[in-house]
Formats: structure tokens, C-alpha cells, sequence
């Protein structure tokens, strides 16, 4: 679920902010872990009572809404220059208008377990993509097996030996273009957006404003107004946006400055486990054996692809 608009180099680069009082990252980690987590089940709520783009644009209002009350806190600005706005406009489509649309279509048809599992995929997706638009990125044998292992791992999800028996195709497969958006964004930005200048915040801040703008032009094409309010699914929504975007951006930024990108992103590898924890737990939904085993198979190939060859020792003369 992560919406990073800047290199994780760029970002720990940037200048520190004066030392303030703030709780141990770890508890930071896990706050971003639960929320992250509970978001799919947020979605699986929202859409009981609204058309899946007016979810996510109320998603997208209240993160936005967020991040504007940290930049009036911090006094920040919003970044200038078109040729900036206009590749961070592409960024709000990759990373935030089409895999949080994607996602809340998905789960009209599949589990917020399921919704979770897919999104675990990005890493898989990434490394791949990686490979092909990253000269810097080279393969290793490890990585590669990770990549094999986490499509495996997707195949067993899925139930492949059964024939798919069961599953809903359009809704997975929505998902994992979902999950499939967001290296893509990813990779987009460190080609076009490093180095521009401005704080993270600024960027995420004008990222989320740019969806905003592009899901308020889409949905009243695609959708009617409600005939009524449905207040619990409204207050999933406002959650979703002000927790699950908002506030998440904030966390994973100051993770990612503190402790570095490698440590902040191992988040990725929790939400998967809360995900599927909160959907059975708290929404009912049934669950096969095939799918745990799978996540932990996709979690486990995940990992691997984030395995760095470690730099060779250049000998003195």
C-alpha cells in the first residue's frame, strides 16, 4: 500500500528537521504494519455501501486532508515547475488512483485475505521490472531464485493444481495488476523525480492532491450519487483515507529517515499476516490451507529478491 514518491537515497539525503521527542520506531513500525494491514479489510467495508471509485476518492480526500494539516504544521510548500507537476501527476495515477481502484474493485468479488496476499506480490513484481528498467539492478542467483520462489508461492495461493477451482479471476487478477502498479510507479519516480530539490512531504503531499483531482473527474462518469448514507461504511472510508494514506505516508517517511529504506520496507512483509488475521477474524471470511502456506512461500521469495549482493573488497596494492 505504499504511495513513496521520492528514492529511498533522495529521502534519507534530505536535511534533518531538529531533533524532536518521538516514540521508538519500533512502535512506529507496528502502528504502519496494522494500519497497512487493516486497510484491505477497510476496503472490503467501504464497498458494502459505495461504488468502488467513490471509495477511493474518499480515500484519497481524507489522506490528502492529512497531509496538508502536516505541511500547514511544518510550514512546507508545494512543489513548483510543470515539468515536476506533470511527472508527479503520472506518479498519482501509478501509485495511488490505479492500484487503490484496482483494489477496490478486486474486492467486490475476492477476500480482503486474498486482496492482502496480492499486494504482497509488489516485491516479486519490482525485482522483475527491475531487471529490465534499472541497468544498476543485476540479477543474482539468489534474487532470481526469490523471484521463482514468490511465484510459486502466488500459484499456491491460488490453488493452481485445483485449476483455479473457486477463485474469482477477474477480481485476482485485479488485484494483482494492483500490485503490479505500484513498482511500476516506483520505478517511474527514481527516473524522473530524483533529485528535484523538494522535501518528501511536499512531494507525497502534491502526489495525493493530483490523485485526488483525477479521481474527482472519474467517478461521477462511472457512478450515481448514493441513495443513502451508510455511516459504517463511510467511517471505513475516513479511516482508510485519513489512517491507511494519510497517516501511513507520515510513518513510513520518518521510518525510512530513521532506520533506512531496507529496514522501514520489511513492513511489506506483515501486512500480509494482518491482513488475512483481520478477514478472518473480524469479517468471517474463509480461508484454505493453500492460502497461509502460500503467503508464507510469496513472503519467503519476497524476501530473497531484496537480497544485495555485498560489495567486493578491493584490495590495497
Amino acid at each position: 500500500m505504499s504511495t513513496v514518491t521520492a528514492p529511498a537515497d533522495r529521502v534519507a539525503a534530505a536535511p534533518s528537521a531538529p531533533a524532536r521527542r518521538r516514540l521508538d520506531w519500533r512502535l512506529r513500525f507496528a502502528a504502519l504494519s496494522l494500519i497497512w494491514g487493516f486497510s484491505f479489510l477497510l476496503i472490503k467495508v467501504g464497498t458494502e455501501g459505495y461504488a468502488p471509485f467513490q471509495v477511493t476518492l474518499g480515500r484519497l480526500v481524507f489522506g490528502t486532508a492529512v497531509l496538508a494539516a502536516a505541511m500547514a504544521v511544518r510550514r512546507e510548500r508545494l512543489p513548483r515547475g510543470a515539468r515536476t507537476w506533470g511527472h508527479l501527476a503520472v506518479a498519482a495515477f501509478l501509485l495511488n488512483a490505479l492500484p487503490f481502484s484496482l483494489f477496490a474493485y478486486a474486492e467486490l468479488t475476492i477476500p480482503s485475505t486474498l486482496a492482502g496476499i496480492c499486494n504482497a506480490t509488489s516485491p516479486l513484481w519490482g525485482m522483475a521490472l527491475s531487471l529490465v528498467a534499472l541497468s544498476e539492478d543485476r540479477p543474482t542467483r539468489v534474487r532470481v531464485a526469490g523471484l521463482g520462489l514468490g511465484f510459486l508461492g502466488v500459484l499456491t495461493v491460488l490453488g493452481a493444481w485445483q485449476g483455479f477451482h473457486g477463485l474469482d479471476a477477474t477480481g485476482t487478477a485485479l488485484a494483482l495488476l494492483a500490485s503490479l502498479s505500484y513498482p511500476v510507479g516506483w520505478i517511474y519516480v527514481r527516473r524522473t523525480l530524483a533529485g528535484t530539490g523538494h522535501s518528501h512531504l511536499s512531494m507525497t503531499g502534491a502526489q495525493l492532491l493530483l490523485a485526488t483531482a483525477q479521481l474527482a473527474v472519474v467517478t461521477p462518469l462511472f457512478t450515481a450519487l448514493p441513495t443513502r448514507l451508510s455511516v459504517v461504511p463511510l467511517l471505513a472510508i475516513a479511516a482508510l483515507g485519513a489512517l491507511g494514506t494519510g497517516l501511513a505516508m507520515l510513518l513510513q517517511y520518518g521510518l525510512v529517515a530513521e532506520v533506512g529504506p531496507t529496514t522501514a520496507t520489511m513492513v511489506t512483509y506483515f501486512v500480509p499476516v494482518i491482513a488475512t488475521a483481520a478477514g478472518v477474524t473480524l469479517l468471517g471470511e474463509a480461508i484454505a490451507w493453500s492460502t497461509p502456506a502460500g503467503a508464507v512461500i510469496v513472503l519467503a521469495g519476497a524476501a530473497l529478491t531484496q537480497v544485495r549482493p555485498k560489495p567486493r573488497k578491493t584490495s590495497r596494492s
